[in-house]
């Protein structure tokens, strides 16, 4: 019988489990994780451009052959959209360690604006790795998004006022 030295290397496979690797970002997946920033891009982005690009396609193919045609182009295209976006939203409830079922909330308006606010969970969890750091360009646009939000309710909210105003006055002066 030979004598086991203490000093050997081990010879069991070790894995090299490094906390500081990142996922990668799959749009079109319902398993990982992403970030806040990148799901608010995401989110806001590629439907308007999936929905952008559907309706030149259906107006010109509508157009061009049967108005039929450039409908069910767009319906698919909206339909892409929405499954796009509830791909990431589970994602999104992956990353702060909860179920892709909690994307249901979506249904319910304006509670969706939770996912923007929950922070995800440090390193990894049952559902991957931690999300890669977001780039410029994911801060530009979460960036943009609410000042986006906020011009677009201006535009809607002050007109309205002006006109109760103006009723207002008129009303007043007779």
């Amino acid at each position: 019988m030979q004598n086991a030295n203490p000093y050997n290397a081990p010879k069991a496979q070790v894995a090299d489990a490094r906390s500081d690797e990142v996922g990668e970002i799959k749009v079109f997946s319902a398993s990982g994780r992403i970030g806040r920033l990148r799901y608010i891009g995401y989110t806001i982005g590629l439907p308007w451009l999936i929905l952008i690009v559907a309706g030149f396609a259906g107006g010109l193919l509508g157009k061009a052959t049967d108005p039929a045609v450039g409908v069910v182009i767009i319906a698919v295209c909206y339909l892409l959209a929405l499954v796009t976006v509830v791909l990431l939203t589970i994602q999104r409830a992956h990353d702060f360690d909860k179920s892709g079922w909690l994307a249901l909330v979506m249904i319910i308006p304006l509670v969706n604006f939770i996912f923007w606010f929950i922070p995800g969970t440090d390193g990894e969890n049952r559902y991957g790795r931690k999300p890669p750091p977001n780039g410029v360009l994911a801060v530009i646009v979460a960036l943009i998004v609410p000042i986006a939000i906020v011009g677009i309710i201006a535009a809607v909210a002050l007109p309205a006022y002006q006109d109760y105003v103006k009723r207002a006055q008129t009303q007043q002066s007779q």
